[in-house]
């Protein structure tokens, strides 16, 4: 073997070392059950919203300049423009809690309100190669820094709910008002709800929270039994998406 033949293997083996330990402390940062300081949860009435109001979406996809994008071959309720770069947007009972459906629920018929679960054992952040994703251990919320996301769209393959979207083209292209304060995206990045991380900083509750005239909505810490969302949920019977994966949803549907 020739002297360059063996410098091109020698360099390959110690890029590939450096890229598993690399690899290895990317994997450390969405580690698996970290533990929160607090418990951020949504809870959506069902009772109340019957997934026919649109304000939550539109003042969602307003606060963080999400694109307005359609897609030609979603079938299912809601606007059309939320269906293709979404951070929330409506599902069919039936397909958002196929694997719950009995007696009670079996007839429902009206659409629910979808979006994040923000995991308490996030399996989207266990994924992703440059850390671009994570659980904050201050609230446990799952967030992106849309700068370090190298559009690999692994979390996307690993989140069970389809609440990531990602820009296939230029979204800035699509938007019909910029809001000044938070990014706009490029293309090539995943992007999803944040529970309003920037407004919770200033004191106020999630966009949708806010927008939901029908007060369906509710917010809060559940480590905290005075807070909306522990009140919200007591004495009521109330379900998660697919909690037979395990990852402990923190959105939760009264029935």
């Amino acid at each position: 073997m020739d002297r360059g033949k063996r410098n091109f293997l020698k360099i390959a083996g110690l890029t590939g070392v450096g890229a598993y330990v690399g690899l290895k402390g990317v994997q450390a940062i969405g580690n698996k059950g970290t533990k929160a300081k607090k418990k951020l949860a949504l809870v959506i009435d069902t009772r109340k919203c019957k997934g026919d109001c649109p304000d939550c979406i539109t003042a969602c996809h307003r606060e963080h300049n999400v694109a307005e994008r359609h897609n030609p071959n979603f079938k299912g309720p809601g606007p059309k423009a939320a269906q293709g770069i979404k951070w929330i947007w409506v599902s069919t009972f039936a397909g958002a809690f196929h694997e719950q459906i009995h007696e009670r629920t079996g007839k429902r018929k009206e659409p629910v309100v979808v979006l994040c679960n923000h995991c308490d054992d996030p399996p989207c952040t266990r994924v992703c190669p440059t850390g671009a994703t994570w659980k904050r251990k201050e609230d446990g919320i799952v967030t992106i820094d849309m700068h370090r996301c190298i559009g690999c769209r692994f979390c996307m393959a690993a989140c069970p709910y389809g609440s990531r979207s990602f820009n296939f083209s230029d979204p800035r292209r699509s938007l019909k008002a910029v809001k000044p304060g938070f990014p706009t995206r490029t293309t090539g990045v995943v992007e999803k709800c944040n529970f309003c991380v920037e407004r919770l900083g200033e004191g106020l509750l999630p966009a949708c929270v806010t927008a939901c005239t029908k007060k369906a909505m509710h917010f809060g810490d559940l480590n905290d039994k005075n807070s909306p969302a522990s009140k919200a949920l007591m004495g009521v019977h109330s379900i998660t998406r697919k909690p037979i994966l395990g990852t402990g949803p923190e959105v939760y549907y009264v029935l």
